[in-house]
């Protein structure tokens, strides 16, 4: 398995658990993950505490989902987790509106998903 179907299988197990936690409604349309009660959309974007290679992790935003997000009055919900085993320990857990998160700096993201990308540090999410 690649470390990209890898990070894809470890974050669809934390949406799972951010469904549960926050009481949402998985609804993966295009530009977003779930939804709250009230219909709100939310992107939930996860990261591993620490790399095999002891770097952290990083969550990776694509403009034009978040232009959506910021359009519909839509939050992220940050999730860090590590592996156990052939799942997830979620560490922590933030949720932000979409207008109230760290500088981003777009840059190309390549072909991956014709967007623009932005990683933000788990430190700059988790640090307020």
């Amino acid at each position: 398995m690649s470390r990209s179907h890898k990070a894809n299988h470890y974050g669809t197990l934390v949406e799972r658990k951010a469904a549960e936690r926050y009481n949402l409604e998985l609804d993966r349309c295009s530009w977003h993950d779930a939804k709250r009660p009230d219909g709100t959309p939310v992107e939930i974007k996860s990261a591993m505490h620490r790399h095999s290679d002891g770097q952290p992790g990083t969550f990776k935003l694509y403009d034009q989902y978040h232009k959506e997000l910021r359009i519909e009055g839509g939050y992220y919900i940050f999730g860090v987790y590590r592996i156990r085993g052939q799942g997830v320990e979620v560490l922590d857990w933030k949720m932000r509106h979409s207008s109230r998160l760290p500088q981003l700096c777009w840059h190309g993201g390549g072909s991956h998903r014709n967007s623009k990308q932005a990683k933000i540090q788990i430190t700059s999410v988790f640090s307020d």
